[in-house]
Parts: C-alpha cells; sequence; structure tokens
C-alpha cells in the first residue's frame, strides 16, 4: 500500500448527544473538530421523558383530586349506610313488608345481619367509580361552562347571519351549576349502569343471585351484554331530573347562605345539614321515576316486566292508586338524606386535604 493511500486513511469515531440541534449518534472523522476543547470521545446519551415527575404533576391536578375526593367519600358513606339501601331497595319494588321496621326484622330473621349488606360488595365497587365519575364531571363542566360565559360576556356572542336577520347566541341564561348536574348524573350513569343493575339482583334476589360471579353469567345468558344496560332509558330519563336538581338545590343554598353569613365556605355541620336537604328536595321531585325505573330493572324477577316507562308507571298507578308512585319513599328519604350529607361532608373535607397544597402554593 502506497504511502498516499495510507494518508488518505481516515479514522472515524462516534458522537452522540445533540449534535447542531439534532439528537441521536453520528459517525464523523476524527480530525473533524465538532468540540475544538475536548479530544473527540465516545459520548452517547438517551434522553427518556421523567416518567415520574410527570405522573407526580398529574396526580397533583385539580382534576384528580376532585376524582378521589369523590370515589372516598362515596366508599366511606355506603359503608355505614348499607342496610338502609337494602332496605330502600326491597320497599321500592315491593319485596317484603311495606313497614320500615318491619322489613328490617323480615330481613334479619331470614339472612341473619348480614343480610342488610346484602350486595354490598357490588355496591361498594358500583359507588366508588359512580360517585368519582359523578362529581369530577361537575366539577369540570361546571368550571367549563363558567369560563365559556365569562369568555362570551367579555368579547361577544357568536351570531348567526340569515339575510337582514341575525341570530345571537348567548350562554347567560345557562346555569352552569344545573347544566354540570345534569351532565355528572348523565356520564356517571353511562359508566356504571351494569353495577347497578347487579347490586339490584343481588339485593332483592339472593337466592336466585348468591354471588356476583353467578349473577354476571346468569345475566348474559339471559340478554346477552344488552342485559347489563336493562333499564338505561329510564334511568336516563329519571336521572337527569334528580340530578340536575341536586346540585343545583345544594350550589344554590350553599351559595345563599354563604352570602347571608358573610363566610367563604360552610361548616363540616352546614354541609351535611344542605347536603341532606338538596337530597330530599330531589328526591321527592322525581322519586315516581325511580319508582318506574326499579319496576323495569327487576320486572323479570317477578314474571312480568313492563314494555316502558309509561307503562310502568301506568301499572303502578292502577295497582296502588297515585300514592303507589311514591310507595317506600319514607324510606328512600332515610338513605338518601343522611347518605347526600354525608357524602357532601366527605366530599369537601377530602377536597380540602388534597387541593390543600395548590391553595397555599
Amino acid at each position: 500500500m502506497t504511502a498516499e493511500s495510507e494518508s488518505q486513511k481516515k479514522s472515524y469515531c462516534l458522537v452522540g448527544g445533540d449534535v447542531y440541534g439534532y439528537g441521536g449518534v453520528i459517525l464523523v472523522p476524527k480530525d473533524l473538530h465538532l468540540f475544538p476543547n475536548k479530544d473527540p470521545q465516545i459520548n452517547l446519551q438517551l434522553n427518556l421523558p421523567d416518567v415520574g415527575r410527570a405522573f407526580n404533576d398529574f396526580m397533583r391536578t385539580r382534576e384528580v383530586a376532585e376524582f378521589l375526593s369523590g370515589a372516598l367519600a362515596g366508599a366511606m358513606t355506603k359503608a355505614v349506610l348499607a342496610p338502609l339501601e337494602t332496605i330502600r331497595t326491597r320497599m321500592v319494588v315491593g319485596v317484603g313488608s311495606r313497614n320500615i321496621g318491619a322489613s328490617f326484622v323480615q330481613v334479619i330473621e331470614q339472612q341473619g345481619w348480614q343480610g342488610l349488606w346484602a350486595g354490598n360488595t357490588i355496591n361498594m365497587l358500583r359507588i366508588i367509580p359512580t360517585q368519582a365519575i359523578e362529581l369530577g364531571t361537575f366539577e369540570c363542566v361546571k368550571r367549563a361552562m363558567t369560563s365559556a360565559q365569562e369568555k362570551w360576556m367579555d368579547t361577544a356572542s357568536p351570531k348567526l347571519h340569515i339575510g337582514n336577520a341575525s341570530l345571537s347566541f348567548s350562554l347567560s341564561w345557562l346555569s352552569p351549576v344545573a347544566v354540570a348536574g345534569a351532565a355528572a348524573g348523565v356520564v356517571s350513569t353511562l359508566a356504571c349502569h351494569p353495577l347497578e343493575v347487579l347490586k339490584d339482583r343481588l339485593t332483592v334476589n339472593p337466592e336466585v343471585y348468591p354471588s356476583l360471579r353467578i349473577a354476571v353469567h346468569k345475566i348474559y345468558k339471559e340478554g346477552g351484554i344488552l342485559g347489563l344496560y336493562a333499564g338505561l332509558g329510564p334511568t336516563l330519563i329519571g336521572m337527569l331530573p334528580y340530578s340536575t336538581c341536586y346540585y343545583f338545590m345544594y350550589e344554590t343554598i350553599k351559595k345563599s347562605y354563604c352570602q347571608a353569613q358573610k363566610k367563604e365556605s360552610l361548616s363540616r355541620a352546614e354541609m351535611l345539614l344542605v347536603g341532606a336537604f338538596s337530597g330530599l328536595t330531589a328526591s321527592t321531585i322525581s322519586y315516581p321515576l325511580e319508582v318506574a325505573r326499579k319496576r323495569l330493572m327487576v320486572g323479570a324477577l317477578q314474571g312480568k316486566c313492563p314494555p316502558h316507562m309509561v307503562a310502568a308507571l301506568s301499572e303502578v298507578v292502577r295497582e296502588e292508586g297515585l300514592l303507589g308512585l311514591y310507595r317506600g319513599w319514607g324510606a328512600s328519604c332515610l338513605k338518601v338524606m343522611p347518605s347526600s350529607g354525608i357524602t357532601w361532608m366527605f366530599y369537601e373535607a377530602w377536597k380540602d386535604i388534597l387541593l390543600a397544597d395548590r391553595r397555599h402554593s
């Protein structure tokens, strides 16, 4: 090999990292001094995102805190009030005694004390995601609606021009709380309705559905996936007025009371009372729809199932009169009022804990 060919030989090295704004690894001659003050060397770097930090930042967001607060509040509430839920469900669908005290005794005699917690496992599995999704959706939609209203008021409402006519779209007539309440009810229902169906089957007829696994198998065998969504239409129809009224009442009473007392927030006892009254009002308004919904969901267990909600309401009125539309209302109030009050109390308490860092930052 000649001296000339030897002189034409090049030595190369690998250079990694960010070279002139480009990431990766390149092969360059050693005599090409990209870094004049440093000797050529292999410098391999792999920049990965900080997953741990991103996860911590995500967990500290307001939305996650509200989601977790709803889940924790729902779990704690249901653990305490499961017996009232059992009695309420039995009275609504017409199983056993019509008297609250006698119904308690009947359940204990037939199934023991554990009978008061029949279906509570599925109830806990249902309420944790339901409350988390419902309260999280409510807070998120309320903020979004309030922000949209403020933005449209500062700029201008969108307008539609048709010839000489001009149609203005405004959100000022909408209540962010009412819209958020309706959205919360619909979203949580769509997400968690199968769990509600399973809970009712386990509560009303534990002999036929002794376990969650058997209940899922039988319902799927009889009606497929749609069997887990039995009564979805009536549930959504009944949920809209209840959820809208429930959240609207709570927020309105809370805001009015705080303004009247010149205070920034309610005490825990005041949250308990305001939440209980909100639940009572909403339940009373929508209770006939609740009766029809329960009839449709468990009608197959009694060998007769009304084809739709109107038929279910007509059947109740025909058999029991108008008062039949409020059968079990007392038991429902005994369950709804403490449940609503305790849920709001726990929810606001957990929000204060989980959002404490954000408030002080």
